[in-house]
């Protein structure tokens, strides 16, 4: 905790500005009013925010309180306008506020009407995640929006933060509002699902090439092979790649089935490249991990170098197989609602990366 709040008041001069690919947020300045106030007295921006539209009185009172935050010991505010890259105009604001215990915060964004449905949206939101867990070390993040803001809490799914709840009359409305309170959503991301995350982002961005189904290589390595029995495309409705499903035979007899799915995906991230089934009396011989070692190849054949297994962490028999492959824990997973392993039940998976090179 000590170190958290340290990281909070001793990082405040660094992170007065973050750069993403086409924003600068940096700390407001008075000078930045008729811009400010250019969205913040608009109807279309502020009608589900619980202020606005703001006066003019009421958007240098939010100027000088943003200003006057930077300088508060322990800094628990960090505003952001939010300008562009390319014309250094603001196009909006942003800000993570702590909350007391000092290991949680709360993001919140809004931008001018002209700059939405652009990505900028996500590119401040992933600014503001990174100064939470990189900068600041926070445990955990969370975001709350009127109900009917489906634009904010589009924003908030994209960002990968989970939906905690709907809060009934819990939002107290503004002037634009004839009704006494408005439900309200509350979203958030933990800082492990952080990492998760990046971790995604970073096997999406592996090369994978898919211009059909190739002929097959000879898979086998003496005591068993490999026979392909079916050879699915992709069904992008379902967000399904392509993938391979094999025979596990020793000699003439089948003993289990081995598949391979094709591509970088974040359901892939929790429920794998490969998967496997030995039946029961061949279990203990090592012929799953043969017959993964032997799929390695077929991998190759669409240039890709990496290949994740996953397996419920209550299964000891599958995470054997993998620690006898060489594959490298990549870390113990809490499993989201939206994989399809959580409908079969599973709540944490290990998730094991497999060299293909």
């Amino acid at each position: 905790m000590e170190r958290r709040l340290r990281a909070g008041i001793g990082g405040g001069e660094i992170m007065k500005q973050l750069v993403t690919e086409r924003l600068v947020l940096r700390a407001f300045r008075r000078e930045d009013f008729a811009a400010v106030h250019a969205y913040a007295s608009t109807v279309e921006n502020t009608i589900y925010m619980p202020f606005g539209p703001n006066s003019e009185q009421e958007t240098r009172a939010f100027i000088d309180r943003s200003i006057a935050a930077w300088s508060e010991e322990p800094l628990r505010q960090y505003g952001f306008a939010v300008t562009r890259k390319d014309t250094g105009e603001v196009v909006g604001g942003c800000e993570l506020s702590l909350v007391p215990s000092g290991n949680e915060g709360e993001i919140g964004w809004m931008l001018r009407r002209d700059c939405w449905r652009q990505g900028f949206g996500t590119e401040l939101g992933r600014a503001l995640l990174a100064l939470a867990f990189d900068g600041l070390g926070l445990h955990r993040v969370f975001a709350i929006c009127d109900a009917q803001n489906q634009a904010s809490f589009g924003l908030m799914e994209k960002l990968g933060m989970r939906r905690e709840g709907l809060f009934l009359e819990a939002r107290v409305p503004n002037k634009l509002s004839d009704a006494p309170y408005g439900d309200e959503l509350r979203y958030a991301m933990l800082e492990s699902e952080w990492r998760i995350r990046q971790e995604m982002d970073a096997y999406n961005a592996l090369p994978c090439a898919f211009d059909g189904f190739p002929d097959m290589p000879l898979l086998d390595d003496g005591e068993i092979r490999l026979v392909c029995e079916k050879k699915l495309p992709a069904e992008p409705e379902k967000k399904y790649v392509p993938s391979y499903e094999f025979a596990v035979c020793r000699g003439s007899e089948k003993i289990g089935t081995v598949n391979l799915r094709v591509g970088y995906t974040d359901a892939l991230y929790y429920c794998g490249h490969i998967g496997y089934g030995i039946d029961e009396k061949y279990r203990g011989r090592g012929y799953a991990g043969a017959a993964c070692r032997l799929l390695v190849s077929v991998a190759r054949l669409h240039g890709m170098k990496k290949l994740i297994i996953t397996n419920n962490v209550e299964n000891a028999a599958s995470r054997r197989v993998c620690e006898k492959l060489g594959a490298r824990l990549v870390r113990r997973a809490r499993v989201p609602e939206w994989s399809g392993i959580y409908a079969d039940g599973i709540r944490f998976a290990n998730i094991f990366e497999l060299s293909g090179d």
